[in-house]
């Protein structure tokens, strides 16, 4: 995967929404709704897929492309979200990822799907 520069994307998009005056439309509350709308966009598209078939839409190029589209759509509303609640994204992630190693230990977590409060 090529690496993203997040920041000039931001930019991009933030450029794009100021040049249609779109602004007005993204509070957070907004941008949420619409980063939700587009989750389910994309749950949509692997609704009555099996397990396999979803495991290998990539080799189906009209899934692909659907799933492509709604991935970008989400990840644009995202960024929005980030840029207008101004979350350094990378400093978020990596708090996550340590709150979750604590939270799903690797002794206990490993080859389960459990939820951490069902883990000891």
């Amino acid at each position: 995967m090529k690496t993203l520069d997040l920041d000039n994307l931001m930019k991009q998009i933030k450029t794009f929404s100021e040049e249609r005056d779109w602004d007005q439309f993204h509070s957070v509350k907004n941008l949420s709704m619409a980063l939700s709308v587009e989750s389910s966009e994309l749950v949509e598209i692997f609704q009555w897929l099996t397990e396999e078939q979803s495991n290998n839409a990539k080799n189906d190029p009209k899934i692909k492309m659907k799933a492509s589209e709604e991935v970008a759509d989400i990840f644009i509303y995202l960024l929005r979200v980030v840029g207008k609640l101004e979350i350094d994204l990378d400093d978020a992630v990596r708090a996550k990822l340590i709150k979750n190693a604590e939270k799903y230990p690797v002794e206990l977590a490993k080859g389960s799907a459990k939820k951490y409060i069902d883990l000891k």
